[in-house]
Formats: C-alpha cells, sequence, structure tokens
C-alpha cells in the first residue's frame, strides 16, 4: 500500500498523540471497527531507527493501525491491533519493508478487538531490555526453534527442561507443567538468575518460551553464550503454540491464561484458574490495577474483593482514594516497597491488612 506522499509529511509533523488517555479509550470502546491483535518482532540490523519510526507511524496511522512499537538498531518489536478491512495492506507494507519481509505474525487467541487505544512508536537502545553488556554477546547464534509438534514430543522425554523466560507475574496465572520459573519482574534480571539456575545442567536439553518468542530466542542465544550446548526455544512463543495445536489438532498442554502487554491483560487458553486472589486466596486470574492512581499496582483480585475493596490493593490505597485528589499528599506506603506487581502471599491478607 502506498501513501499519498503529502499526506505522508503532514502526518509526520506530528509523532505523538495530543488527546488525552481517557479520551482516546472510550472512543476505542465506542468504534465497533472489526479489528484484529496481531504481535511481531525481528532481530535484523536497522542503520537509521528514528527514520524507520517517522515511517512506519505516518503508513500505520493512516490505515488506523493502534498498539505499540520498540524500534532499536538491533530490529523491531509490536503488538499492534488492525483494522480487519486494512490487514491486507498491512501485510503488504511490512512485506515492502527491507528485512521486514515473510514475518510472522502471531495472531492473538482470545481476542475482543480493543487491545489498544493509541499507536505509539519509540526508539530504544534494545528491543527487549536485556542488560547484556558483554561485546562478545552474538545474537545471530541463537537456539534452533521448535514447533508445537517438536516441543510436544521433546517434552515427554523427562529430562527435557522447560524454562519460562516470562515475568513471575505471567507465570503465575498460566504456564506449561513442570515448567521452571526464572522468578523476577525484569527479563533484565532473569538473563543471568537462568545461567545461575542451570549452571549445573549445561548438557541437558533446554527448550525456552515466552509470550511471543522475542525473550526466549534471545535468551536462547545467551545461554549458548554461556556454555550452554542443547538450547532450543519454542517459535512464536505460547501465542503461536497454542494456534498450531489448535490447527493440526495436537494436545495443548499449557494451562490458564497467557498474560499480554495490553488492555486484555490476558488470553484465556484453558478453563483451568491456576492463580488466587491476592486479598482473599480465592481462585482467581484476573489482573488489574489498583484504582488509586497514585499506586496502579497490578495485581489479582476477585469480582467480590473488588466490589468490597472498592477496586483497591490495600487499605492504604482505599483511604487515599476516599480524600479529594486536590488533597493527596503522598504515595500509600506499600508502593513504597513494591514494583509492579504483588505476589500472593503464603496466606490470604488479615483484616488488619485490608481494613
Amino acid at each position: 500500500m502506498t501513501v499519498p506522499l503529502a499526506r505522508t509529511f503532514a502526518s509526520m509533523a506530528f509523532l505523538h498523540n495530543r488527546v488525552s488517555r481517557r479520551e482516546l479509550k472510550e472512543r476505542m470502546r465506542a468504534d465497533k471497527t472489526p479489528r484484529t491483535t496481531v504481535s511481531f518482532y525481528r532481530y535484523t540490523p536497522i542503520d537509521m531507527p528514528a527514520a524507520l519510526r517517522d515511517r512506519w507511524y505516518a503508513t500505520l496511522t493512516a490505515i488506523g493501525v493502534m498498539g505499540r512499537i520498540y524500534v532499536a538498531g538491533e530490529g523491531v518489536n509490536a503488538q499492534v491491533s488492525v483494522p480487519d478491512m486494512h490487514l491486507s495492506a498491512f501485510r503488504a507494507f511490512l512485506d515492502a519493508e527491507p528485512g521486514f519481509r515473510d514475518l510472522r505474525l502471531n495472531t492473538a487467541v482470545d481476542d475482543d478487538g480493543r487491545s489498544f487505544f493509541v499507536l505509539a512508536i519509540k526508539v530504544r537502545d534494545r528491543i527487549v531490555a536485556d542488560g547484556i553488556a558483554d561485546p562478545a554477546f552474538d545474537m545471530s547464534r541463537t537456539g534452533e526453534t521448535v514447533d508445537a509438534a517438536a516441543f510436544n514430543r521433546l517434552t515427554e522425554d523427562p529430562d527435557t527442561l522447560v524454562v519460562d523466560m516470562r515475568n513471575h507475574y505471567e507465570f503465575e496465572v498460566g504456564r506449561f507443567p513442570n515448567a521452571i520459573q526464572i522468578p523476577s519482574e525484569t527479563f533484565r534480571e532473569q538473563l543471568p538468575m537462568a545461567v545461575d539456575m542451570l549452571a549445573g545442567r549445561k548438557d541437558r536439553n533446554i527448550i525456552m518460551y515466552c509470550t511471543g518468542g522475542i525473550r526466549c530466542e534471545k535468551a536462547s542465544a545467551w545461554m549458548l553464550h554461556n556454555g550452554f550446548s542443547n538450547v532450543r526455544h519454542l517459535e512464536g512463543g505460547i501465542i503461536h503454540y497454542v494456534r498450531q495445536a489448535r490447527e493440526l489438532g495436537l494436545e495443548n498442554r499449557f494451562v490458564g491464561k497467557n498474560f499480554v502487554f495490553d488492555e486484555r491483560l490476558g488470553e484465556r487458553i484453558t478453563d483451568d484458574v491456576i492463580a488466587h486472589c491476592h486479598t482473599c486466596g480465592q481462585p482467581c486470574d484476573t489482573h488489574v490495577n489498583c484504582a488509586n492512581p497514585a499506586c496502579h499496582l497490578l495485581f489479582i483480585q476477585c469480582a467480590d474483593c473488588a466490589r468490597t475493596q472498592e477496586g483497591c490493593c490495600s487499605r492504604d490505597c482505599r483511604e487515599v482514594q476516599a480524600v479529594p485528589p486536590g488533597e493527596r499528599t503522598s504515595v500509600p506506603r506499600h508502593r513504597r516497597r513494591l514494583n509492579i506487581h504483588n505476589q500472593r502471599q503464603d496466606r490470604p491478607l488479615t483484616d488488619g491488612d485490608i481494613g
């Protein structure tokens, strides 16, 4: 698809949105245009990331694409919502871009068409923050990819190690049976932790997986760089695995919900609920953000607790919410010691915790 030149330059004059998030969300919810959520990435050298950002922003805005795209010298990482009427044009645009022909597009498994409400394309140092500073690291030397059939076959061997390269809050709501958790909130922390945790098993068969493939592909290269010999990664991550399994009639071995980083906060893969409400401890896998804007903690809360706690994660936040906005003076105490997610405690919270 070709966008008229004058229209392109006009769009390039404003590479950010000037409408409030609330209004954009309201527009998205009111818009009945059928949409499909897709994700993709590719590790490929990009000489001028800013120029690519500008070009993509102009073209994708013109066809109504919303979402989040990171561009860096090492490639592109994207999660977007595309109007169904423009899916062919979207694919044609990517195919015409040098280095991006025949991309695998991961189509969402459980999609309401309302995953994003704005388009943001940002230039970053890396398309996934990894903390790698070793100049000898070679991203072109990655582990072998495995598809759904190969994954099922290889994991029948009890000596195969399956390693989850997602954050702990993703692992909490869904995972493959017997997967090894690398307990962290960031991929940057996970890479050295994975090397340390598996240090005595460098010759074992290892399969790494993540949501869409981008993290486990880099992790496989990092493990090979650190002396592991039999490392593989799941092609297209959980999203592609589930779609392949369904299309080919294979057993789906992923259990629970696949956490995603958009307005949906998850894709239901199986009916199993393997997580628990962080407030009361009852089975629940619904992620929400604390209703207190100064907190905005991502946590798991059931409908009953959401009602009694007024959408808040703690008594502190509920008390803050009761104060008029102009009179709020501080961030709740717990927010200063927690990062983006509250892991469930070994016990349900007591009345003293939640008030």
